[in-house]
């Protein structure tokens, strides 16, 4: 699925924000998939029983807190048929009954279904309107035809469903009849879902949540009940359910052909994290001008930007039914970013535009080159590499070392560290792009989707001129410390469906330690060139880790 999308109206959306897509070829057991519509579904997602509470004691403001909330419950309510199988209504006589790839539900009646929905509807009249009375009505009108045809009760629902076979197994088992079904009846392609529009975010949001919802349920609503299969008739119609793909079929496979305690057991890693020791000795810096015979000089720097805005708005108008409530403005408070760029090329295009920009600016032609290196942890070419496809794409015929490093958000020091060695040997410009591509990387996972976005800068290292000073005084770059830390940024991370996946605080000790350790170390350097105070004194800016 694309990651993000523009639609008619120029405005940016992320399908995957609204179609639960798992990706179970990375899901090994029952028990993580579990954990992952835990953290997903279950979690987010109140009772009917808990909505009632809520609007009891004054808990929604507006129409549209609670629409949110009866559509967390419904998706909750369809966590396993969404994620995992297409539904296909077909003639109860034409149902295969002995295929090990086709499943039908089995449900628990609900009492009373009729009469809790009734006193939500009821609820959502009481409450006050928002800024736009008629679309909440609208969206209501789309989500309560879902949210009052439920009969089961969800939290019976098993995570692998039965075979034909299973179901017919006991007779008494109930499923869903339709009754009169319309192949001809309403559903909203994903054009129109991915083009709404409305003047508040927030509900737009809702909106595209109501559409995909209304399309779980392709029929007459009212005319659906539960039945005994036993009671059911050659021409009635019934739910069977396929699996999305191979890779669904296989996870149930595997399910099935595990113990009766239903659990598959993910692969037990043969290591073990140690306690972090301390080196045998600090690592100085390194004094650039006293330890290295040739001094480097920042020829040209250049940034490029993705060419698709996101802003703090855009991320409220695609919440996914897996993100807590928050405001644009609160996002903004929280990060201290607005927006944020998107680009709608390949990765790839973003490295050769900052390479090309950057040996512009320096004046310098391919035959100049003595290295390329390119920092990243979002290529997806390992071979060639991207700097070695870079040398192809910029002319350069041959150089003396074209490689990836891969050092994530420490990828510029590490670079221009890499540059200045490689100096002292080839005494040619050596040519850094620093290239990430995050737009599809980061899924639905919300803390990442605030964070990180896609752009590229490239400078050229040269040679300083004899009797000159050079661009860089010290070096310096840290490595190491606990596995909590170390795993603090992941990616791919299986447990969220393989999009990069950021964990606060573990990134915010290891960030904040090794800062602390980097001024620490800048006040014991002396200033440069005789001035007063240590090094610290003398620098105007410190650009921390964001986090």
């Amino acid at each position: 699925m694309q990651q993000f999308e523009v639609n008619r109206h120029g405005r940016i959306v992320f399908p995957c924000n609204f179609f639960p897509d798992l990706d179970f070829s990375t899901i090994t057991s029952l028990e993580q998939l579990d954990s992952i519509i835990r953290r997903d579904f279950d979690t987010k997602a109140p009772t009917v029983s808990e909505m009632i509470a809520r609007n009891e004691r004054g808990a929604y403001r507006s129409k549209t807190d609670l629409m949110r909330d009866m559509a967390l419950n419904v998706y909750w309510a369809n966590r396993f048929v969404i994620t995992m199988f297409e539904k296909r209504p077909m003639r109860w006589a034409d149902v295969p009954r002995t295929r090990d790839d086709v499943y039908m539900p089995v449900m628990t009646p609900w009492p009373g279904s009729e009469a809790r929905a009734a006193e939500i509807e009821d609820a959502f009249r009481a409450l006050p309107s928002g800024p736009d009375a008629t679309a909440e009505e609208h969206i209501f009108d789309v989500l309560f035809d879902v949210f009052a045809a439920r009969k089961n009760i969800a939290s019976d629902l098993p995570t692998v469903k039965p075979t034909v076979a299973q179901l017919l197994a006991d007779p008494s088992n109930m499923t869903l009849r339709l009754g009169d079904y319309d192949p001809d009846f309403r559903r909203y392609s994903y054009d129109e879902i991915l083009d709404v529009s409305e003047d508040v975010a927030e509900l737009e949001a809702l909106h595209r949540w109501a559409m995909v919802l209304h399309n779980q349920q392709p029929w007459d609503r009212t005319q659906a009940e539960l039945v005994a299969v036993e009671d059911l008739k050659d021409d009635d119609y019934v739910v069977v359910l396929h699996p999305r793909d191979r890779h669904v079929q296989r996870f149930i496979a595997k399910a099935l052909a595990e113990p009766a305690s239903g659990t598959l057991l993910a692969p037990v890693s043969p290591y073990s994290a140690q306690e972090p020791v301390e080196p045998v000795r600090p690592f100085p810096p390194i004094d650039v001008r006293r330890d290295f015979a040739v001094q480097p000089r920042i020829e040209a720097l250049s940034a490029v930007h993705g060419d698709t805005v996101c802003t703090n708005e855009d991320l409220i108008r695609n919440s996914a039914y897996s993100w807590s409530p928050m405001t644009a403005d609160e996002i903004t408070a929280k990060t201290g970013i607005e927006q944020r760029r998107y680009t709608s090329g390949s990765f790839e295009e973003l490295a050769l535009k900052a390479a090309k920009s950057a040996l512009a600016h320096a004046n310098r032609g391919p035959e100049e080159i003595g290295g390329v290196l390119v920092c990243t942890c979002t290529s997806s070419r390992p071979i060639p590499s991207l700097a070695t496809w870079l040398c192809g794409e910029l002319g350069i015929g041959q150089t003396h070392a074209a490689y990836d490093l891969v050092a994530a958000c420490a990828g510029l020091p590490y670079g221009l560290s890499e540059a200045t060695r490689i100096l002292q040997q080839v005494q040619r410009p050596v040519l850094v792009v620093c290239v990430e591509k995050f737009s599809d990387k980061v899924g639905n996972v919300r803390p990442s989707r605030m964070i990180f976005g896609d752009g590229a800068a490239a400078i050229v290292l040269g040679v300083a001129p004899e009797g000159t000073e050079g661009d860089i005084e010290y070096l310096q770059t840290f490595a190491g410390g606990p596995a909590s830390e170390i795993n603090s940024i992941i990616w791919p991370n299986p447990d969220f469906d393989n999009a990069i996946t950021v964990y606060g605080p573990e990134v915010k000790s290891l960030a904040g330690r090794y800062l602390g350790q980097m001024l620490d170390e800048l006040k014991e350097l002396p200033a440069p060139d005789g001035r007063q105070g240590t090094l610290l004194d003398n620098i105007d800016v410190v650009v921390p880790h964001q986090a």
